[in-house]
């Protein structure tokens, strides 16, 4: 069934009746004949401000400079074009379709049944750890391309079947004008995403990305667990994480202080390095801004583990850290009788490595030397760059 027509440049679309997902500001629909792009329409007049946002944004080419694989679907869900009414009248914008079956969110990956779902065979620990890498990687890079996601949750990150990442609602993002340097902030958040500095109004920074883009990496590295769920000891009531967060309460850093939810996986499943910058994050990090570990802090710890990661011998979907003897899911589904991450029947070739930029065709993840030493040396050029900008 159809519903609202609008101009998209001047051109009449017919939008689906049904929006594919909505929220309190604005709902996402199809277009009717067209299934490459979506139409968000903002529930309430969005206002001068919002469509001089957005009309600065299509002026801009972000992430433009760097070359990615003909099989990676395009990081920024980016606006292409502002939708209109038969008077002008400004309503939202389109922008690239990214969805099921091809897409999922992220927060689809912190559920076994989900998983087994959406990537039957496939995500195993390695896969999240490369997921991991780009989230880590993609926050650098926007970082360096003077971009703030503010807005950085599991729901608005979508994942592909290769690991690739791709970020939503991208008309929320801070950036300044490059032509005359004026700023549009970021003025959404989600709450177990925020940093204490955010949730009590503080505008959107790298800093307040950083501390997102930490719990987002330590939920994928324990397959969902929030490293802020539980309740304090001392809590008078049923505490949320979004009072964890404020309370600087994680059971990462002080297990001590929490009552820790039934199920929850142990911290130690995280390689040291990548345990030590958690609990920097999650302890010192939470108050104090210029203590959390920096996007290319986490992606040069997750890049030397990618290559060390272990197989277990007994089930294909079983990998973990080098850091540990023996496989931690095996003895967890012995010990809780739930198995994390083996699915129905057993794999039959190698699980690949969701390296961005993986070689197409090859599904063991080996790429030729020569590339190799090319995408090495283009992240370690990035590093450097972003090093020299801090």
């Amino acid at each position: 069934m159809s519903g609202l027509t609008v101009f998209l440049d001047g051109k009449p679309v017919t939008l689906a009746e049904l929006p594919l997902k909505g929220g309190g500001q604005a709902a996402v629909f199809p277009v009717v004949g067209d299934d490459g792009i979506v139409v968000k329409l903002y529930r309430e007049p969005p206002g001068m401000e919002q469509e001089r946002r957005l009309m600065r944004m299509l002026t801009m080419s972000p992430l433009a400079a760097r070359p990615t694989d003909r099989s990676q679907p395009p990081e920024l869900a980016w606006p292409t074009a502002l939708a209109r009414g038969p008077q002008g009248e400004f309503l939202g914008y389109a922008m690239r379709r990214f969805g099921e079956p091809d897409h999922v969110q992220v927060i689809g990956l912190f559920t076994r049944a989900q998983r087994l779902k959406l990537f039957p065979d496939r995500a195993d620990w390695r896969f999240l750890l490369g997921v991991a890498w780009n989230l880590a990687f993609m926050t650098a890079r926007m970082h360096y391309d003077n971009l703030v996601i503010g807005d950085f949750s599991s729901s608005n990150v979508v994942v592909d079947a290769n690991g690739f990442v791709t970020f939503l609602d991208c008309d929320s993002i801070a950036f300044n004008d490059p032509v005359n340097g004026e700023l549009f902030p970021c003025l959404m958040h989600t709450t177990d995403y925020s940093s204490p500095e955010r949730q009590a109004g503080g505008p959107a920074t790298r800093a307040t990305d950083d501390f997102a883009l930490a719990v987002l990496v330590y939920q994928l590295l324990t397959a969902g667990n929030h490293p802020f769920g539980g309740v304090p000891h001392d809590s008078a009531s049923e505490s949320t994480v979004k009072d964890n967060i404020a309370a600087s309460c994680s059971y990462v850093v002080r297990p001590e202080r929490v009552v820790i939810p039934r199920g929850t996986i142990d911290p130690s499943v995280l390689p040291p390095e990548l345990l030590t910058l958690a609990r920097a994050a999650f302890g010192p990090g939470v108050h104090a801004p210029a203590a959390r570990p920096p996007a290319e802090a986490w992606l040069r710890a997750l890049d030397k583990e990618r290559s060390l990661v272990r197989v277990c011998p007994s089930r294909p979907l079983h990998t973990f850290g080098s850091h540990l003897t023996s496989c931690p899911w095996c003895t967890r589904a012995a010990t809780t009788g739930h198995d994390v991450f083996n699915g129905p029947a057993p794999v039959s070739v190698p699980v690949p490595d969701p390296r961005r930029g993986q070689h197409p065709g090859d599904p063991d993840g080996s790429w030729p030397a020569a590339l190799k030493v090319a995408v090495l040396i283009a992240v370690l050029v990035v590093l450097v760059i972003i090093g020299l900008m801090s």
